[in-house]
């Protein structure tokens, strides 16, 4: 089962938009993000994205280029400070499943998956971007396959 995390597209400040909806360059940054990974045969088969705007509208733009065989799904537990662990034992492994949601909750995820700790830090996200991740046949481990960022440097 591979695993995609996703940071939410760049959004509008509260005062602009109360619910902090993607602004010009995060639904410009997500397209182009989706549009790669649309090129490079990504397979998904659910996206799961938290309750905020900012993270539904991401996980649309994504489903769009990426057609997921099963659903796009507003689920709880995404939100910036919500249980990393009780959610990582929610995941199916026979799916593979993309979730679009916040920091620091998609950097502890990544953290918990790759050493079991949400404080050892093992990668850093940028809005739009895919962490892809996946387990080590041999070990059963988890580990970073690929990324896909928008900005390098």
């Amino acid at each position: 089962m591979a695993l995609y995390l996703v940071q939410h597209g760049q959004s509008l400040p509260k005062d602009v938009d109360p619910d902090q909806g993607l602004s010009e360059k995060g639904v410009a940054e997500t397209e182009r993000i989706a549009e790669v990974a649309k090129n490079y045969h990504i397979n998904v088969g659910k996206i799961l994205h938290s309750v905020k705007t900012r993270a539904r509208k991401t996980a649309d733009i994504l489903a769009s280029a990426l057609n997921p065989t099963e659903s796009v799904k507003e689920v709880e537990g995404l939100k910036p400070m919500d249980d990393v662990a009780g959610f990582a034992a929610s995941l199916n492994p026979d799916t593979n499943t993309l979730l679009v949601g916040h920091l620091p909750f998609m950097e502890r995820m990544t953290a918990y998956l790759v050493t079991g700790s949400i404080d050892k830090p093992v990668f850093k996200f940028q809005n739009s971007g895919i962490v892809c991740l996946d387990k080590d046949p041999e070990t059963g481990s988890w580990v970073i396959v690929w990324t896909l960022m928008p900005n390098i440097g």
